[in-house]
């Protein structure tokens, strides 16, 4: 007999229930639901996440081949294919959206350190492109003569902490400046934000009154840059660009 609780179930414990709840509770994600609730929707997409699953079926096989302990692992019950597509496609995604955030600023907080002695947080914005079956998938065309599809990752990096602070998903053929009117620029904070030197010439940034200092290729930013503190800057609510 099994004794003590699976590690799925330990990972889970590290989330806090309620304010998930809350937030299900904000956007009526549990009303009217009897057994698939929120939480547990939660747990099968983490589950199917973290057990490399590569579609909705093969996430629904594998929460059915461990039914017997569906209610430990913390599914309280194994998903079907139907009620695993059904929540996906009816339930407010902003449920999710929040919580994640909200666990993000946690592990921030956990991880926070001042390696370049700025003051301030350091960020790194840039984009990854994922490739989807476009008869699968119509509306995310990508290269229509080439019959691909495909969604882009906007995304903010928090380089101190090395965790991403912000994504924002679009079509594959939304180019990154075009997203940059998506990144959260924090108030009240000071923080440096690297950029690759495409976006140097770019109007927006003026209008998000964002300083603009230098730029500096990302694959130079990752291989270990090399930097000494020429000066000081001046105290400064707005976000510095690099």
């Amino acid at each position: 007999m099994h004794n003590g609780k699976y590690v799925f179930s330990q990972l889970l414990d590290f989330l806090d229930k309620d304010v998930f709840l809350r937030l299900s509770n904000k956007y009526d994600g549990n009303r009217y639901v009897k057994f698939f609730t929120c939480w547990n929707q939660l747990a099968v997409l983490m589950f199917g996440q973290l057990a490399n699953r590569e579609s909705l079926r093969d996430v629904a096989l594998a929460t059915q081949a461990l039914s017997g302990k569906a209610y430990h692992l913390g599914f309280g019950k194994y998903a079907t294919k139907s009620n695993l597509s059904k929540a996906n496609n009816n339930r407010d995604y902003r449920i999710f959206e929040e919580f994640a955030y909200r666990v993000i600023a946690e592990a921030r907080e956990c991880r926070a350190t001042d390696i370049f002695k700025l003051n301030g947080h350091v960020y790194a914005f840039d984009s990854t492109t994922i490739e989807l079956c476009l008869n699968a998938f119509k509306w995310a065309i990508y290269r229509k003569n080439q019959g691909k599809g495909g969604i882009k990752v906007h995304t903010l990096y928090d380089i101190e902490t090395s965790i991403p602070t912000f994504f924002h998903i679009t079509e594959a053929r939304v180019n990154d400046m075009n997203a940059m009117d998506a990144i959260p620029y924090e108030e009240n904070k000071r923080k440096f934000i690297f950029f690759t030197s495409a976006f140097a010439e770019d109007e927006r940034l003026q209008m998000a009154n964002v300083s603009l200092t230098e730029t500096l290729p990302l694959d130079k930013l990752f291989s270990k840059p090399n930097y000494n503190i020429v000066n000081e800057l001046d105290e400064s609510s707005e976000p510095t660009l690099f």
